[in-house]
């Protein structure tokens, strides 16, 4: 694999995912990577990557220090008079986005990136002047909510990217699903769109050897309380599973504070069997996985969500609603897939898994641990950019 490529990743911030992070830690050690970012705070920066601040809205005195910055090397290195003037007309007019957008503008000038890779497509507004530039490359990551949800629930939406998606040269999908969703915007036989799955290091994800199912069989569920995750699906199965004298105890992580989910707990009597816990970090969330019997996931819609990769690769058994990319992984010989919206199959998989004898529980979970160490090493995962990218760029 050729090495040396200057690539950009724009998230908007510094803080970004754990798989964002994980790309950018692989594409590290052979390319040379840039992450741009309006929002500063990181506490761990990764070795050998360059940070470039475009500065905050809600930390002016910053904001206005690095636009002075780069309107002096716009003025002094690149010998643009005419930027340096339109940063100084800027700062004396407030125009704290337009300051912004030209920060974002005059890096790229500076780094000079071959690839600029877009992590949502919320963030291409601040980037359509790049499609002027012949020798910039840009890439767009599909994923989630921005790319299965929004533009098909908001008209704007859809309009403003059918207007922009023919101008970018290539785009990442996280599932094959995913690519099928993307062709519904736009679609053409000339667009490059790739699968690349989400990477994980492996050794930080050890597989629970043995198995024990409790008698009170202990469900969780991880995830922030967006009405695509499915939770009032999930609640009415437990109430069905309460009624029908099913042993359990559910907590959904993440949820805390949600009235709607408060509400439904409530109005379902299910206070002593379901927890709404806050949002906890990432080791947390492994440790709460591992003390689970089942991992239920039960989304309406979804990418291929990371959540359930890590399930399946600590050797939690999976209950899943059959969304998005989720069929690329789970099946019968992996865990127990059901369809969308339908509370009464999801508590019929749950009374099924509680019976299941646990020698066959036993080798979901290793074939199910194998299907992702199959699919989703950090190793795939960067060549496939990698590859994604030199293809954009027309180099074999």
């Amino acid at each position: 694999m050729r090495t040396g490529l200057n690539i950009a990743i724009f998230d908007g911030t510094f803080k970004t995912t754990a798989f964002i992070n994980r790309l950018i830690h692989g594409l590290s050690t052979t390319q040379n990577v840039f992450v741009f970012g309006f929002n500063e705070q990181l506490s761990h920066k990764i070795p050998n990557v360059t940070y470039v601040a475009l500065g905050s809205t809600s930390h002016t005195a910053r904001l206005y220090w690095l636009s002075f910055g780069f309107a002096v090397k716009a003025l002094f290195l690149k010998g643009d008079f005419s930027v340096f003037i339109t940063y100084i007309n800027g700062m004396f007019t407030f125009k704290k986005q337009r300051l912004q957008q030209l920060n974002l503008l005059t890096a790229i000038s500076l780094y000079k990136p071959h690839i600029f890779h877009i992590q949502w497509p919320s963030l291409l507004p601040w980037c359509e002047k790049l499609f002027e530039n012949p020798a910039i490359k840009v890439v767009l990551s599909q994923r989630g909510y921005q790319n299965n949800v929004r533009p098909f629930v908001d008209v704007e939406n859809l309009t403003y990217l059918q207007k922009v998606y023919p101008k970018i040269h290539g785009f990442h999908s996280v599932s094959k699903a995913m690519t099928k969703t993307s062709n519904k915007v736009y679609a053409n036989p000339q667009k490059i769109d790739r699968v690349v799955y989400s990477g994980f290091t492996f050794n930080q994800l050890p597989f629970s050897e043995t198995y024990t199912r409790n008698e009170k069989l202990q469900i969780i569920s991880i995830g922030r309380p967006h009405w695509k995750k499915g939770y009032d699906y999930a609640l009415k199965a437990m109430n069905l599973l309460q009624r029908q004298g099913v042993l359990f105890h559910y907590n959904i992580v993440g949820g805390s504070g949600n009235e709607e989910l408060e509400y439904l707990v409530a109005n379902y009597n299910l206070e002593a069997s379901v927890t709404i816990l806050p949002k906890v970090n990432q080791q947390k969330v492994y440790e709460l996985m591992m003390q689970s019997d089942i991992f239920l996931l039960p989304s309406l819609e979804e990418g291929l969500p990371n959540v359930l990769i890590e399930a399946m690769a600590l050797g939690v058994p999976v209950v899943a609603t059959n969304c998005g990319g989720v069929n690329e992984l789970v099946d019968e010989t992996t865990g127990i897939l059901i369809p969308t919206r339908d509370a009464e199959r999801m508590a019929q998989a749950i009374r099924s898994f509680a019976k299941t004898p646990l020698p066959i529980i036993n080798e979901q979970r290793l074939q199910a641990r194998k299907r992702v160490m199959s699919k989703h090493s950090e190793k795939q995962m960067v060549a496939g950019m990698e590859a994604l990218y030199f293809e954009v760029l027309g180099v074999d």
